[in-house]
């Protein structure tokens, strides 16, 4: 047998591994076998009855945990199984609080150690209640909108839907005692950067050696970010090939309209709010990528995101809503649709990759909009290489003396470039060097530029 997700062997008891039976019992239990080497060999331990006594007294003792140590012997040689149940409150080893993530052990800290105490009260983090967020600082042109959303699905009684924003608000479990959950601030408050950090979206337009040419934020609730982002993306980030069915125009997104939406919805209902950092889309020529802080379900890796499981949503308040006003069909199968909706497009299967609580989903172009992006690109290249061609010219014209430096600085370029296009001019024979680098001078075949 192999140490596993649940399974420890040690040759010897320590007490430092105290802090592993608090990971065991934070999470799901397991078990650690102490006389037993990392190869599952039969070492044995000496003291073997008297640990049996100090290792529950121990835990007891420093954690006020109850663990069973059974004595087994093989081959003559004794080793004891120290079983830990999981409990369903936190634990703590000395004020720290460990918790056992897969054949790891680490400490939780900050915002893993809240999260943490929050899913052993049975709460999520945008379940929190909100101190100073009143009814009346929200935005009532969302309230509208969701109304009319939540109409048109068919996913509420229309008679909850004439009760005043408060009353919705309780429909909606957006309230806790006398105060809104931190879900009400996300989704209604005009700006829920108020209280939470970070709660927006990034896009950045980027070439291949990752120069940023230009970027933009959304800011505003979630409803808000999603439309914004679509706009933005869809009018300006990506760019659509034209074609024609008779004499009408038709412009085809390079990936699914249907697909990207979900993408966003998907993120902003699983987004780990308390990271502070935002939801950020670089788009690429050849591909778009969505980057957000997230979680897995516990015991998950991306092979079961990209199936067809099912898993609770990480904002379930939040999730809550969208789904009432129609957004999202079915908690759960986000990434589901998207795949599909990509195949039906013909466009490459989007990849997801996970570490430490960082997410991306990589969107892949067709092949026919990396092309007509490349031709873009090509002639918008060209276009602006004859612009600067006709102002070298110029300048010459103006001043035959002008030195390369003087040019680019001119016409706000580099040197190099200036380099290149004098060389082009000179073998078209547009113009003509006369003289040496350093006090000659240019002239222009004036047949030529006509």
């Amino acid at each position: 047998m192999k140490e596993a997700q649940n399974i420890e062997y040690k040759q010897n008891w320590r007490d430092d591994y105290l802090k592993r039976i608090c990971g065991f019992a934070n999470a799901q239990g397991g078990t650690i076998f102490v006389g037993i080497d990392d190869k599952g060999n039969v070492c044995g331990v000496g003291n073997a009855k008297r640990l049996m006594e100090d290792i529950p007294n121990k835990v007891r003792d420093v954690m006020g945990v109850i663990v069973d140590v059974n004595l087994h012997e093989k081959e003559g040689k004794e080793y004891l199984e120290v079983v830990v149940e999981p409990y369903p409150y936190p634990i703590s080893y000395k004020g720290q609080y460990h918790y056992r993530s897969g054949s790891t052990k680490q400490e939780l800290k900050g915002a893993a150690l809240d999260r943490f105490m929050l899913r052993k009260q049975g709460k999520t983090w945008d379940g929190v209640p909100v101190p100073y967020l009143k009814v009346e600082d929200l935005d009532g042109a969302t309230f509208d909108l969701f109304r009319k959303f939540a109409k048109k699905s068919g996913r509420m009684d229309e008679a909850d839907l004439q009760d005043s924003n408060a009353e919705l608000l309780d429909k909606l479990r957006l309230v806790e005692g006398d105060y809104l959950k931190r879900a009400a601030a996300l989704v209604f408050h005009p700006d829920p950067e108020r209280f939470v950090s970070g709660a927006y979206i990034k896009i950045g337009y980027f070439k291949e050696n990752a120069n940023l040419i230009f970027q933009d934020e959304i800011h505003g609730n979630l409803f808000q970010q999603v439309k914004g982002a679509m706009d933005l993306l869809t009018t300006k980030y990506l760019r659509a090939l034209i074609s024609y069915e008779g004499i009408q125009r038709v412009e085809s997104l390079p990936i699914p309209r249907e697909a990207l939406r979900e993408a966003l919805l998907n993120a902003v209902v699983h987004k780990a709010y308390e990271s502070l950092t935002p939801i950020q889309i670089a788009v690429y020529d050849d591909k778009l990528e969505i980057f957000n802080c997230g979680y897995l379900p516990e015991g998950w890796t991306v092979d079961n995101l990209l199936g067809t499981h099912r898993s609770r949503p990480y904002n379930p308040d939040v999730a809550n809503v969208f789904f009432r006003a129609g957004e999202i069909e079915t908690w759960g199968r986000g990434i589901e649709r998207i795949v599909m909706a990509c195949k039906s497009y013909e466009c490459p299967t989007p990849t997801v990759r996970y570490s430490s609580g960082e997410m991306w989903m990589v969107f892949y172009f067709r092949e026919e909009n990396q092309e007509g992006s490349q031709k873009s690109s090509q002639k918008s290249s060209q276009k602006s290489s004859q612009k600067s061609s006709q102002k070298i010219i110029e300048l010459i014209r103006q001043n035959p003396n002008i030195t390369t430096s003087e040019m680019a600085e001119a016409i706000g370029v580099n040197r190099r470039t200036v380099a290149k296009i004098t060389k082009t001019l000179q073998t078209k024979g547009i113009i003509q060097r006369v003289g040496p680098d350093k006090g000659g001078h240019w002239e222009i075949a004036e047949d030529s530029v006509k």
